[in-house]
């Protein structure tokens, strides 16, 4: 009989956003974000931890305070190189299988993360998502975005990897260059890949706020009662609309200095 795999997600949160600083601290309908995050992905049924990968920045001392308080598993590492504050976290936690997750997706939703990596199981492959950022497409809402690999992958991504996009971000070494790694992309239909329910602005923030002010049940709901909220109150849309979400190899200027 084959050994269970080991399923950790990690959530990847600091404090220093250039776009939104402090956003994974800020409240949302009485509680910071992070806490709806981890939350929520703790109740994904194929997820055995879920642990919080933040920096050895003296300004994530709350994220790791946060943490200790709500008895949440934390990893502090590298600022820009994210593959490799994953990669340790991952190796700490004894992750078999590595889901990532960010910290500026409070609506993620438990069943999508699921979904995401029976996929993963299910087509025996290395890398698994539910989005592929620009250019390539996505049929999910960004905001619900999930990726799913081996440890091994993920280890040969933190040894090869040079490119700064590759580690900042974590895991485009595993899908930017087609065939180097068996990928799969899980979709939905239709195609709901323009709304935007993510958190990099003040826009983003005040949208987030007010769909959870129409929500019927705000500690039970799943993407697709996120998305009734905003069929139902599409004036909810313009808020963020404008928003340019970033690609793939957009890389944080401050890592360059």
């Amino acid at each position: 009989m084959s050994q269970k795999l080991r399923t950790v997600a990690i959530v990847q949160a600091r404090m220093g956003s250039s776009r939104l600083p402090g956003k994974v601290l800020q409240d949302i309908n009485g509680k910071p974000m992070l806490a709806w995050v981890v939350e929520r992905t703790r109740r994904a049924h194929l997820v055995d931890s879920v642990a919080v990968a933040t920096t050895s920045e003296a300004s994530d001392d709350a994220i790791e305070a946060w943490c200790r308080e709500s008895t949440t598993a934390c990893y502090r590492g590298s600022t820009f190189d994210v593959l490799d504050r994953f990669y340790q976290a991952a190796r700490l936690f004894a992750a078999d299988v590595v889901v990532r997750v960010t910290a500026d997706c409070p609506v993620i939703d438990p069943d999508v993360i699921d979904e995401t990596i029976s996929a993963f199981n299910e087509h025996r492959v290395d890398f698994a998502a539910n989005r592929l950022p620009p250019p390539w497409g996505r049929t999910y809402p960004i905001g619900l975005d999930t990726e799913v690999c081996r440890f091994s992958v993920l280890e040969r991504a933190w040894k090869e990897a040079q490119a700064a996009h590759e580690r900042e971000h974590v895991m485009p070494y595993l899908y930017d260059v087609p065939g180097r790694f068996k990928v799969f992309q899980l979709n939905t239909e239709p195609d709901y890949g323009s709304l935007r329910w993510t958190v990099d602005t003040p826009e983003d923030i005040e949208f987030i706020r007010r769909v959870f002010d129409f929500l019927p049940d705000m500690e039970n709901f799943s993407w697709l009662d996120v998305l009734a909220v905003t069929r139902s109150h599409p004036e909810l849309n313009k808020i963020n609309a404008e928003i340019r979400h970033k690609v793939f190899d957009d890389v944080d200027a401050r890592m360059k200095k």
